[in-house]
C-alpha cells in the first residue's frame, strides 16, 4: 500500500501510471472507512487498474457550528482497510496542504446546490465542489466512484464534470445498509447499537413510500404525510425535509409517474444528522 500525502507527489504518480497506459479509478472519502466504503473501492478495481483512495475531512463542506472537530479519523485504520479492499494508493492530505494560506478560489454549482442539502447547509455544496476538482487534478482518474446514499452529492459532481469537461467517468454505487436497512455512514458511530434499530425508521418510511407506489398511490402529498407520520411517531426524531425530485434536476415533483423519482429524507435523531434516500417509480 502506497501513501501519499503530498500534492505534488500524487500528481507525478498519477502521471506516471497514465503514461505507463494505467486506468486510474478514485474514490473520494472523509475517512473513518465503513462496508459502504469499501464496496466503493471494489467497484473501482472492477473498472480500474490502478484505485487511489482519498482520505481528507474536507473543512469547506463543514459550517461552523457542524462537527468538523468531531469527525471521526482513524487514518491507520483507513489505511488497512483500502488495502483490503483493493485499493491500490490513499491519499491523506493535510488541511494546510488543500487549503494553503490565502485560499480564495471555489466552485459553485447553481440551482442544484441550493435545494434539499443546500437549504440547510448554505455553504456544503460550495466545498464539496471545490474539493472533488481539486481530488481529481490531483488524482488524474479515468473514473471515479461515489455512492447513492449522497444522491444529491452524485448529482451535482456528474454537472461538474459535464460543465467543466473532466473527461471522467463517474459511477454511482447503490446504498450498502445494514441489516436493519440503515445507511451504512461514518457518522453512525454517534449512534449505539441501542439506538439503531430506532433509526432504520428512516429506511422503513421510504420504503413505506415505495410499497404504496407499488400499489398505486401517486400523491406526493399523501406519501410524504404518511412518511412523515411514520417517522415523527417517535419523539426523539425531528424533520428536516422529506423531497420528491426529478433525478437529475432535482426539481420537486407533484405526482409520481412512470419516471424515476429521488425520494430523499434528512432527520435529526437527538444530535445526529442523518440522510437516506431511494428512487421510485410507477411500473
Amino acid at each position: 500500500m502506497n501513501v501519499i500525502t503530498s500534492i505534488k507527489e500524487m500528481q507525478q504518480y498519477s502521471e506516471k501510471m497514465r503514461l505507463s497506459g494505467h486506468r486510474i479509478g478514485v474514490v473520494p472519502t472523509m475517512g473513518y472507512l465503513h462496508t459502504g466504503h469499501l464496496s466503493l473501492i471494489s467497484l473501482a478495481k472492477q473498472n480500474a487498474d490502478i484505485v487511489i483512495t482519498t482520505v481528507f475531512v474536507n473543512p469547506a463542506q463543514f459550517s461552523p457550528e457542524e462537527d468538523f472537530e468531531k469527525y471521526p479519523r482513524d487514518v491507520n485504520r483507513d489505511v488497512a482497510m483500502s488495502e483490503s479492499a483493493g485499493s491500490d494508493v490513499v491519499f491523506t492530505p493535510s488541511v494546510n496542504e488543500m487549503y494553503n494560506h490565502n485560499y480564495l478560489t471555489y466552485i459553485h454549482v447553481e440551482n442544484i446546490s441550493s435545494l434539499l442539502e443546500g437549504q440547510f447547509r448554505q455553504t456544503h455544496f460550495r466545498g464539496v465542489a471545490t474539493v472533488v476538482a481539486k481530488l481529481f487534478n490531483i488524482t488524474k482518474p479515468h473514473v471515479a466512484v461515489f455512492g447513492q446514499k449522497d444522491a444529491q452529492q452524485a448529482i451535482v459532481i456528474k454537472k461538474i464534470v459535464k460543465n467543466l469537461n473532466y473527461d471522467i467517468e463517474i459511477i454511482v454505487a447503490p446504498i450498502v445498509r445494514e441489516a436493519n436497512g440503515l445507511a451504512m455512514s461514518s457518522r453512525n458511530v454517534y449512534i449505539n447499537n441501542g439506538e439503531k434499530d430506532e433509526v432504520a425508521v428512516l429506511y422503513k418510511s421510504l420504503k413505506l413510500a415505495e410499497g404504496l407506489v407499488g400499489e398505486g398511490e401517486n400523491s406526493v402529498e399523501v406519501l410524504r404525510y404518511k412518511m412523515k407520520d411514520l417517522i415523527l411517531s417517535n419523539p426523539k426524531f425531528t424533520l428536516d425535509y422529506i423531497a420528491f425530485s426529478d433525478e437529475s434536476t432535482l426539481e420537486d415533483v407533484e405526482t409520481i409517474t412512470d419516471k424515476p423519482v429521488l425520494v430523499s429524507l434528512a432527520a435529526r435523531f437527538g444530535k445526529v444528522r442523518l440522510i437516506d434516500n431511494i428512487i421510485v417509480s410507477r411500473i
